[in-house]
C-alpha cells in the first residue's frame, strides 16, 4: 500500500502522530505542525532527536551519529528520529534533550 500509515504514540508529551511509511518520524511532525521531539540538524549528526522505541517497529532510513548512538543503544532500540520510519505503529520516548538555539553570549558583542 503506497500511503500507508503508522499510528506514533510520543510517550514525553503525549502527542500522537500519523507516520507515512518511508518517511522519517521528524518529518512527519514537520507536515503536521507538531513539535513533541526535539530537532536540530535533521542530517543523523546532532543527536538532538535521539528516541527509544518502546513498542513497534521501524526501519533506518539514513545514517546516525555512532556518537550519538551505538551499537548496542541501536540493538536496544534507540535511535534518531531524523533517520527513522515506521513500518507498524509505534510508541516512543525522546531523549534527546531541547537546546536553545542561540549561543551563551550572543549578542554580547561576541
Amino acid at each position: 500500500m503506497e500511503n500507508e500509515f503508522f499510528h506514533v504514540k510520543i510517550l514525553t508529551t503525549g502527542e500522537e502522530i500519523l507516520c507515512r511509511k518511508g518517511e522519517s518520524l521528524l518529518a512527519a511532525m514537520g507536515r503536521l505542525g507538531r513539535r513533541g521531539i526535539p530537532a536540530g540538524c535533521l542530517g543523523g549528526g546532532c543527536g538532538i532527536c535521539k528516541i527509544h522505541v518502546q513498542s513497534g517497529h521501524g526501519v533506518a532510513i539514513g545514517p546516525v551519529s555512532r556518537a550519538h548512538v551505538s551499537d548496542e543503544e541501536e540493538k536496544s532500540g534507540y535511535t534518531l528520529a531524523c533517520r527513522f520510519s515506521a513500518m507498524s505503529d509505534l510508541t516512543v520516548s525522546v531523549v534527546g534533550k531541547f537546546r536553545k538555539p542561540f549561543l551563551k553570549g550572543f549578542g554580547n558583542g561576541l
